[in-house]
């Protein structure tokens, strides 16, 4: 990436913070927070690790409804493709209104929506997502058929996981 600028980076220290990091851009800075025993060199190290984060979940950002489509067809064709004519869904897009939820499903209009949130989250969690989506439109339950269906992706027992996890510290984060 040549001529891309390093962006003006502000270190909070804190004396209450032990093992957590975090980053978030504030305009043009990005701010950063570690504990205040971290060294110089483990300061320096979160720094350029931050730095990476941001620009990877900025490079997802962009993420498209139109991609979610081309994910979903490839699924089906992966994991549901004696379903083909039911598991195509007429429409699929991200939505900005499902914090309780990662994604839902209208079987009788075959619409699929995702949250948002699920954005940033590895390609393999939101596919699991995706997937979990389409497999409602062959079985609108959550019966055994359905999770048999779910079963098929290699990484569902790992995307259920992580959800979970991201779920949790969403929980103690808000407290």
């Amino acid at each position: 990436m040549a001529g891309a600028r390093k962006p003006v980076v502000e270190v909070r220290r804190s004396e209450r913070r032990r093992r957590t990091v975090s980053a978030y851009r504030d305009g043009e800075r990005v701010v950063v927070l570690i504990p205040d025993q971290f060294s110089r060199a483990e300061e320096s190290e979160w720094v350029d690790r931050m730095l990476a984060r941001l620009a990877a979940r900025e490079g997802r950002a962009d993420r498209s409804d139109e991609e979610l489509q081309i994910r979903a067809r490839r699924l089906v064709g992966l994991y549901l493709s004696e379903h083909r004519r039911t598991a195509v869904p007429a429409s699929i897009r991200w939505v900005t209104n499902q914090n309780g939820r990662w994604g839902s499903c209208t079987p009788a209009d075959g619409t699929i929506r995702i949250s948002h949130r699920l954005r940033d989250m590895p390609d393999w969690v939101i596919d699991y997502v995706l997937l979990h989506e389409l497999a409602h439109l062959v079985v609108p339950s959550h019966n055994e058929r359905f999770w048999a269906l779910v079963g098929r992706y290699p990484r569902a027992e790992r995307a259920r996981g992580y959800l979970e996890g991201v779920a949790a510290a969403g929980a103690v984060l808000t407290d």
